[in-house]
């Protein structure tokens, strides 16, 4: 596998407001101080990605490579940077940098850094051949593990992986995970494997049979019936993980939460939410949020998904057919992460 810094690189990019996704020759930038260069094998279309395509005035300015969901090869470490090598495979996700000063940074808790730089919006992302990142954004890819199965990990896996681990919930505890796309595929595995008693939450009898696959052990057809009052009945949930694009079901499906349950959402869209607050105050019921992890985390998720067999399924994609891969994304049909891949 080579790592030549000569090589001619390529990137999927929006050039204008508006623009399709085209690939076109790009320079690779050579690494700076606590900075390395990464030869790119595979990265991952995530939701948000179709944000910044569509943007018509990002923060960095066109043209705009997106993606953050990365895994490669290191190629060139730039000075001061200590611990990896030439040749180490790596995963790049959302984090994509801190400030290293603040109360966030200085506890650990780097994603939310208020200074916090994310690939492809803060400077060009993994939708390429090369990437040049901090060095505090690598995580290590162990033996196991394909890059196309590794690099969606750096959102969609440590993004759940961390839901179910907080949560509170314990072995044998009822947990429930809403939408079984990119996300939501490997929650399911993630709750099964962490012992948990999954149900899967989707919509059409179509998606029983792939639910029970990744370990559901009950599956609630949302068409047939209200998620909430189903869960209700099954006991009611120690946590409801939310990986679906839409906020409409979040308020019914707080009836499914047991006492002192958690909703914990990760997925979402623009539509607030509108929640009796009886229906948290009587159950001493609890509605949060979780932001992605860190590179240790992610590391902590690909290990965890190594040793259970966790792993997340993919459609590989080669670069160039990055706008097809999008458009399948958007449509809803991908199955269940799209994976742009490279020659590296």
């Amino acid at each position: 596998m080579a790592h030549d810094a000569n090589r001619v690189h390529r990137a999927a990019q929006v050039a204008e407001p508006g623009a399709a996704v085209r690939v076109v020759p790009v320079e690779a930038r050579p690494p700076g101080a606590g900075e390395v260069r990464v030869d790119v094998a595979a990265t991952g279309i995530c939701g948000a990605d179709i944000g910044t395509v569509r943007n018509p005035a990002p923060a960095a300015g066109f043209p705009v490579t997106p993606g953050h969901e990365v895994a490669g090869v290191i190629a060139e470490l730039g000075p001061q940077v200590r611990g990896w090598g030439v040749g180490e495979q790596v995963t790049v996700g959302w984090f994509g940098g801190g400030c290293g000063h603040c109360p966030a940074c200085r506890t650990g808790d780097v994603v939310h850094c208020p200074e916090r730089r994310v690939p492809g919006l803060s400077y060009p992302g993994g939708w390429a051949s090369t990437i040049t990142v901090p060095a505090t954004t690598l995580a290590r890819i162990p033996e196991g593990l394909s890059a196309a199965e590794a690099a969606p990990f750096g959102c969609a896996g440590v993004t759940t992986f961390n839901a179910l681990r907080n949560s509170g919930a314990g072995p044998g505890d009822l947990v429930a995970v809403l939408g079984i796309g990119g996300l939501g595929h490997l929650a399911v595995q993630f709750a099964a494997a962490m012992g948990f008693e999954p149900v899967a939450i989707g919509r059409g009898e179509e998606k029983r049979e792939l639910a029970e696959e990744l370990g559901a052990r009950h599956y609630i057809d949302s068409e047939q019936r209200e998620p909430g009052a189903a869960l209700g009945k099954l006991g009611g949930a120690r946590l409801i993980l939310s990986t679906a694009a839409s906020s409409k079901p979040l308020a019914e499906l707080v009836d499914g939460l047991a006492p002192h349950g958690r909703l914990t959402v990760v997925g979402f869209d623009g539509t607030p939410l509108e929640l009796p607050l009886a229906k948290l105050v009587m159950g001493a019921r609890s509605v949060t949020g979780q932001l992605t992890g860190s590179p240790a985390d992610t590391e902590q998720a690909i290990r965890f998904a190594v040793a259970t067999g966790v792993r997340p399924r993919v459609q590989t994609v080669p670069l160039e057919e990055a706008q097809q891969a999008l458009d399948t994304q958007q449509d809803g049909k991908a199955r269940f992460r799209m994976v742009l891949t490279t020659d590296v």
